[in-house]
């Protein structure tokens, strides 16, 4: 959708539409500024969608008028100035998207009045000030998303009084004090991230308390003293990151208990002392620990043997043992001898049991190995979808029609767990319309499973070689900005950036609506691991691998690249065409000086096509572009956030060509 004359102004044409309802207007190139007769629309107005429709200036004062209005998204935007208060007035409002935008200032305290609201995300923004110390007013608050501001003070005590809020992120901020006792009211949180702050003090041990929290983060701050024993309670936890602070004391053996813990890191502190053997410690690398010089015992991460003891001291323990423990001991295997026969007498009428995680960011489901086996026909050979490098992926349809694809991994490759445990870490802390999304994982000693969506169109590969199947240059444009909007959400707005690694058009799957998806995450990096600068991409896919062959940003943009090229040519890299000198790049770029018509798939071009001159001035916009992300220096490679802007140009610009063309061909 796109007006090139008045930009948003057609908004107020819109007023005359007084049943007007729902307004979803969402990723178009729309650009322009808000006008105040946004007020006016329908009063039966109650969804409003504007998301990364390139918008600038101010939010209206008028957008308080909608009073009707339960939905507001004006998230990914260039949006300036302050939060409005009138937004206040919007009594009926349930969700406020404001997040990527520049907004400055405080937040406004007539927010608190919105009694219904359940879901307020403003990420990324520039606000300033404290938090309201009303929080406390949004009863039916369920997500607060406020990270990556300049937020200062202290966290208000009326937060920890919003006992059904399931979401709290305030990271990278600028908050100060400490945690109080109080954060145990939170009793039903799932998720909270502190992390990137100034808070110290103490951690409570009344943190303990939140038994179904799944993902906490408290890193880089300047939290000292223990870490609390109760944490061993969170038996939920997926998630546990307390890096870079000054927390002393040992590792408390408790957390041996967290069974679905799979990211720990507890690096850069004061610790010492024996690191637990057992639970989810058996997986962790040293990574973990790095930066705590006092920890030892655990020869297999590069931790020292621990000091023994005195023999003094080790008698009296000894004697103390027999003495006040010994009866405990032998009372309490009694009773373990007696749950270990009733367990095996339930074990034979349960058959297998797997490990059925859930995800740390969206309510998942929870799926058995058995349930897998009959959706997928015992994983027949008819439900295949593909091969991979660690395993294979089969189409599934669940008991209530739901159709599923299951990554089944081959546990006797080498470098399988790795694989598996990096999926794990990385799908279940990311959240974004072009990234496949995880809805289970199956995990035993035997059979390792991810439970994806399944996406009904196949893969970029698939589709582009298929000779029964076709699309046009915008359907491809469009599919390039997805996978461009994965890879800055990726590399930018995640709290640990990361890499990808393995970036090629099989790897890009296609929904019902053929938006575009990335998918395989097994070879992925977080690059906040000081491992991943400087490790070579070796099992990364050849033709799409920097020459650099290291992990990095600009790797992935010149993958990125090299995507370009081959949609829009429909030409592998690896082609047998290309021998000696001659590769797509140098093709691509001889066509730029050239004829570009003579190295574009011939689908897209025709000489008969009215819209010829628009359709190649756009690719050559994309392949000028695909050599600016593959120049062989990584520093000279634009990053992916300026090949995002320049697509959404390219799109806007052919939309703009496309239409004055029209209207010339109706004048005529």
């Amino acid at each position: 959708f796109c007006h090139p004359y008045d930009e948003l102004g057609f908004l107020t044409s819109l007023t005359n539409c007084k049943d007007l309802r729902k307004l979803i207007l969402s990723e178009n190139p729309l650009s322009g500024v808000l006008p105040i007769s946004i007020g006016n629309l329908s009063n039966a107005m109650d969804v409003l969608y504007l998301s990364a429709c390139n918008i600038k200036g101010s939010i209206p004062s008028e957008i308080g008028n909608l009073n009707n209005l339960t939905t507001l998204h004006l998230e990914t935007n260039e949006l300036t100035g302050s939060i409005p208060k009138a937004i206040g007035r919007l009594q009926k409002l349930q969700g406020l998207y404001l997040q990527h935008n520049k907004l400055q200032g405080s937040i406004t305290t007539d927010l608190c009045g919105l009694r219904s609201l359940s879901e307020f995300y403003s990420d990324g923004n520039e606000l300033n000030g404290s938090l309201p110390q009303c929080l406390d007013s949004l009863i039916s608050l369920r997500t607060l998303s406020l990270g990556f501001n300049r937020l200062t003070s202290v966290i208000p005590s009326s937060l920890w009084s919003l006992r059904d809020i399931l979401n709290v992120n305030l990271s990278s901020n600028s908050l100060n004090g400490t945690l109080p006792v109080e954060i145990g009211n939170l009793k039903v949180v799932t998720k909270i991230d502190l992390s990137r702050n100034d808070l110290s003090g103490e951690i409570p041990s009344s943190i303990g308390d939140l038994k179904n929290m799944q993902h906490l983060s408290l890193a880089d701050n300047k939290f000292q003293g223990s870490i609390p024993d109760s944490l061993g309670g969170l038996t939920s936890l997926n998630f546990l990151d307390m890096s870079s602070n000054n927390l002393s004391g040992e590792i408390p053996n408790s957390l041996k208990a967290l069974s679905l813990l799979k990211f720990l890191n507890l690096s850069f502190n004061g610790l010492q002392g024996q690191v637990p053997h057992g639970g989810p410690f058996t997986n962790l690398s040293s990574q973990s620990f790095v930066g705590n010089k006092g920890l030892c015992g655990a020869p297999e991460l590069k931790f020292p043997a621990c000091k023994a003891k005195s023999n003094k001291i080790a008698r009296k323990t000894d004697k103390n043992i027999f003495i006040y423990v010994f009866p405990i001991a032998a009372s309490i295997l009694l009773v373990l001898s007696l749950s270990v026969v009733l367990i095996r007498r339930q074990k034979r009428n349960t058959g297998l049991q797997i490990d059925e995680e859930m995800s740390p960011e969206v309510t998942w489901r929870r799926i058995s190995y058995q349930e897998l086996f009959r959706a997928t026909d015992g994983f027949s050979e008819n439900n295949l979808l593909g091969k991979g490098s660690f395993g294979s992926v089969y189409k599934g349809t669940l008991s209530d029609g739901m159709q599923i694809a299951v990554k089944v991994f081959n546990l006797e490759l080498e470098g399988t767990l790795r694989s598996f445990d990096a999926e794990c870490e990385i799908l279940g802390s990311i959240r974004h319309r072009n990234l496949v999304k995880i809805i289970s994982t199956c995990s035993s000693d035997h059979f390792k499973a991810l439970v994806l969506e399944y996406m009904p169109n196949g893969s970029l590969e698939n589709w582009m070689y298929n000779k029964n199947r076709s699309f046009d240059i915008l359907q491809r444009l469009n599919m390039v900005i997805d996978v461009a909007s994965a890879l800055e959400y990726l590399h930018y707005d995640h709290p640990t950036p990361i890499i990808h690694c393995d970036l090629n058009p099989s790897n890009i799957l296609l929904n019902e609506s053929m938006v575009a998806c990335l998918s395989d995450f097994g070879i992925s990096k977080l690059l906040g691991d000081e491992t991943s600068m400087t490790q070579t991409q070796t099992l990364a896919t050849i033709g799409y691998m920097a020459p650099e062959w290291k992990l990095s940003r600009k790797g992935d943009v010149y993958s990125y690249g090299i995507i370009l090229m081959e949609t829009f040519t429909k030409k592998k890299p690896t082609d047998e065409l290309f021998v000696g000198e001659i590769s797509l790049k140098s093709r691509v770029n001889d066509s730029l000086h050239g004829k570009i018509i003579n190295v574009v798939d011939i689908n897209l071009l025709q000489k008969e096509d009215a819209y010829l001159t628009a359709k190649e001035q756009c690719v050559s916009s994309v392949l000028s572009l695909a050599m600016q992300c593959t120049r062989e220096s990584a520093e000279e490679r634009i990053n992916i956030k300026e090949a995002l802007t320049k697509l959404l140009k390219i799109r806007n610009t052919l939309l703009t060509n496309i239409e004055n063309s029209s209207d010339k061909r109706y004048c005529n």
